[in-house]
């Protein structure tokens, strides 16, 4: 399918790897010129080659802190304008909220609802000017099903939620959309370390924790990133003007719900 977003230009949060590399893969494919940010220049210049390689949409780079103030104006003074954008940042630390004081809710805060509100509001007004915009945020499954001791996540990112609800209603008739994506288990370099630690913490092994949580998976399985880089693209395209204000769930069915 031709996504109809060729020539068009992306930026692409945390895309060094994981699932923000899998976005951008997805819309290097179709043909978009990507930008792609991460704090590590190294891992990101190795992500930004193995995209080029692929020769299809142009691909730059820049190394910087996104959550933070002074990051975000070096990526939008080398790259103030851009069609599509796609929020992504690692989620907080799990633990008790009764250990938690004022900094370390507004760190969360800052990483996973404040940066993405103010990359939207650098963009979004010059995407409804040009009449086409697309802003996908990757979030968390949690924001449907919050986890207990991850209670800075599921604030932070049902923040956002709430805040992309709203304004997603004013934008789609200037063309733009916005949608939240939301991964549960994927196979990311992050989520093994998430086993890791879990296995230290039980005296077990990585391999066991891992195989223990497919096992209760309704698929049986772990997501794929290019699962979710796909769909972030899908969304992108012309074809999905119509889906607006949406939290997508891409769990493989863990989410006992409708």
């Amino acid at each position: 399918m031709d996504l109809g977003i060729a020539g068009k230009k992306a930026l692409v949060c945390g895309a060094s790897a994981g699932l923000g590399f899998a976005c951008a893969q997805a819309l290097v494919e179709a043909g978009v010129h990507v930008v792609i940010v991460a704090r590590t220049e190294e891992t990101l210049q190795q992500a930004a080659q193995t995209l080029r390689d692929l020769k299809a949409g142009n691909v730059s780079w820049v190394a910087a802190d996104v959550t933070t103030e002074v990051g975000r104006q070096r990526i939008l003074a080398e790259h103030p304008q851009v069609d599509i954008l796609v929020t992504n940042a690692g989620g907080p630390p799990p633990g008790d909220f009764r250990q938690w004081g004022r900094d370390t809710w507004l760190k969360a805060l800052d990483a996973n609802m404040l940066t993405p509100i103010e990359l939207i509001k650098a963009t979004v007004d010059g995407m409804m000017a040009r009449g086409f915009g697309r802003i996908i945020n990757i979030t968390s499954s949690a924001v449907k099903a919050p986890v207990d001791g991850l209670g800075l996540s599921n604030g932070a990112r049902s923040g956002l939620t709430g805040f992309v609800a709203g304004l997603a209603r004013s934008t789609v008739g200037h063309g733009v959309t916005i949608n939240n994506l939301l991964p549960g288990t994927f196979d990311t370099a992050r989520l093994a370390g998430n086993f890791a630690a879990q296995a230290q913490r039980e005296g077990s092994t990585p391999e066991a924790v891992r195989a223990a949580r497919i096992a209760k998976h309704p698929a049986k399985r772990l997501g794929h990133p290019p699962e979710l880089g796909n769909t972030c693209a899908f969304l992108c395209s012309v074809h999905a003007g119509y889906i607006n204000g949406q939290n997508i769930l891409l769990d493989g069915g863990s989410f006992a719900g409708v």
